[in-house]
């Protein structure tokens, strides 16, 4: 007669390792600050667009003169006064943002330890790895959300697709408008390359707008799934 396996004791395997709960409040609100920050400094990179374009509208129709050498001195100003505020935002914010993004993964791995499809250091790397940035962050978040969700709710992912369709317009029309910009040298190229800048400035508000509710809903969901205790947990 056949013997019975014996039943599993003890703690079982993390497949993650050790994984600890800290609040992401605090770094959920930092993050949705510098977000805004982000957006505010679209805003005046859009002003910024519009003033090249115009100047560069005027050149076109054949206007010149002092007044339009000054005009166009203060375009390329504002210009890069734009360009540097964006950079120093964008820089700030993604250091912040990736800091609340692994805690709000480990915090994600105490709710539910065996569903997540990525290792948690995935959470910062697979933003910065070609290719597998375009899907592995959005899995990642998609799993954290999933266990942060409040016990017995229905999961939905909109939210988050819709931020990450953004943010990849975003990336694309970036790029777009800096090659585009790069290679401008006549008024003519100038100007349409003013109007991609300012559409790639649009989907980035756009995107860090809706940024800023999946960070404050994901936050929101952790804090109270933890304050509810272990039963709140699947653990």
């Amino acid at each position: 007669m056949p013997v019975p396996a014996p039943l599993p004791t003890g703690i079982p395997v993390l497949p993650h390792g050790p994984a600890w709960l800290r609040s992401p409040v605090g770094l959920g609100r930092a993050t949705a600050a510098l977000l805004g920050l982000v957006v505010a400094t679209d805003l005046f990179a859009i002003w910024a667009d519009r003033t090249m374009y115009g100047v560069a509208s005027a050149l076109v129709d054949g206007r010149t003169g002092e007044g339009i050498r000054r005009k166009a001195d203060h375009a390329d100003s504002l210009y890069s006064a734009a360009g540097y505020a964006q950079t120093g935002a964008l820089l700030a914010t993604i250091v912040v943002f990736l800091v609340w993004f692994h805690r709000a993964r480990v915090n994600a791995e105490v709710f539910d330890p065996f569903g997540h499809s990525q290792g948690r250091g995935w959470a910062v790397g697979g933003w910065f790895v070609p290719v597998l940035n375009l899907w592995r962050p959005r899995r990642i978040m998609l799993d954290i959300w999933d266990a942060s969700i409040p016990q017995g709710s229905r999961t939905t992912h909109g939210l988050v697709n819709v931020w990450w369709a953004l943010w990849l317009t975003a990336l694309v029309a970036d790029r777009a408008s800096t090659a585009e910009h790069r290679d401008a040298r006549t008024a003519l190229e100038i100007r349409p390359a003013a109007g991609q800048a300012t559409f790639a400035d649009a989907a980035d508000i756009a995107a860090a707008l809706l940024a800023i509710l999946v960070v404050l809903r994901l936050t929101r969901m952790q804090h109270e799934k933890a304050l509810r205790g272990p039963a709140g947990m699947a653990l």
